[in-house]
């Protein structure tokens, strides 16, 4: 039953209308470069069901052209969803029709209730009232676009250099001199990032703060430090203590550290495939001069055998 052009008794509504125009506004969104209202918002503010709604508008559909009204595609609709927070919208229903602004005001010569009349007049003025905001603010809008832009080629550019970084391979040898703190540094953070399942470093000298060193490691890469018992000859001292190794195993598992006499220089072993000799230890890098290189990986064994075999465990759990 229809009265005064608006469909009522079992299609009636049971929402009351928006009055604030501010909340119509809110209903405005973007498709197709146009401003639109869905039609269950239409429905909403004139306090009908969306498929009454519908019905009528299909009875005059020649006054309703597709630059009046038109439905979304699945893919539109999927993207309006996320911007407004649906995760569903009634099962399997129809995709949603889209009103523009001339086909709000076409509704006004197919629903002329009292009621009809005073929300098309709202939304209409809601809808002027977003495009004079647009207006006074495309230049604001303009930048934000430049701005986002650039910042998108500036990501851009910078995820393609670290991927030649992670890509490339280190160096087979050089030389640090003394002051090169960063890139020494940076040399032994990139042989940190490498591994994937271990790194044993063998360094008398190991201290704390060699271990900030493999906070740069990945998740579940497994970390053994190989050092001295004794800083001074014959007096045992500790320099990684076992505080030290709760705390980074707390952030960083899993480190463990032994002990042994056995070696002079200072070697890491990533994933048991690569072997680096280096000259300083990792707690001097850039105080001293020195010099590194990549070893044979075929010598690897003899050094964990000699390692382990004469290894004591210190601290670790």
């Amino acid at each position: 039953m229809i009265q005064n052009g608006v469909p009522i008794s079992d299609q009636q509504a049971h929402v009351v209308p928006v009055s604030d125009d501010g909340n119509i506004q809110a209903l405005i969104k973007t498709i197709r470069g146009v401003q639109i209202i869905l039609d269950r918002d239409v429905a909403r503010l004139y306090g009908v069901v969306t498929g009454a709604l519908n019905r009528q508008v299909k009875r005059n559909e020649e006054r309703f052209p597709q630059d009046f009204m038109f439905r979304l595609s699945a893919e539109e609709w999927d993207n309006l969803k996320c911007q407004i927070g649906i995760s569903s919208w009634g099962g399997d229903r129809q995709l949603p029709y889209a009103f523009t602004e001339n086909g709000i005001a076409m509704l006004s010569s197919v629903l002329r209730s009292p009621t009809a009349i005073e929300v098309n007049i709202r939304i209409m003025r809601a809808f002027s009232a977003m495009r004079r905001f647009l207006l006074a603010n495309a230049q604001m809008f303009q930048r934000i676009e430049a701005v986002e832009k650039r910042q998108i080629a500036t990501d851009s550019k910078v995820d393609s250099i670290l991927q030649r970084l992670d890509a490339a391979e280190p160096p087979l040898q050089g030389v640090f001199y003394d002051g090169q703190l960063w890139d020494a540094r940076a040399l032994v953070l990139k042989l940190v990032a490498r591994a994937k399942r271990s790194l044993i470093l063998i360094d008398n000298w190991a201290t704390a703060e060699t271990l900030d060193l493999f906070a740069k490691k990945r998740k579940d890469v497994k970390v053994t430090v190989i050092t001295s018992e004794h800083y001074k000859k014959n007096i045992p001292h500790h320099q990684i203590s076992d505080a030290d190794i709760e705390t980074f195993n707390a952030q960083y598992p899993k480190l463990s550290v032994r002990y042994s006499e056995t070696f002079h220089d200072r070697f890491l072993i990533i994933d048991d495939k690569e072997l680096y000799l280096i000259g300083a230890s990792l707690k001097d890098l850039g105080k001293k001069c020195f010099a590194f290189t990549k070893l044979d990986p075929g010598a690897i064994r003899g050094i964990k055998k000699s390692a382990f075999s004469d290894m004591k465990k210190g601290g670790a759990k």
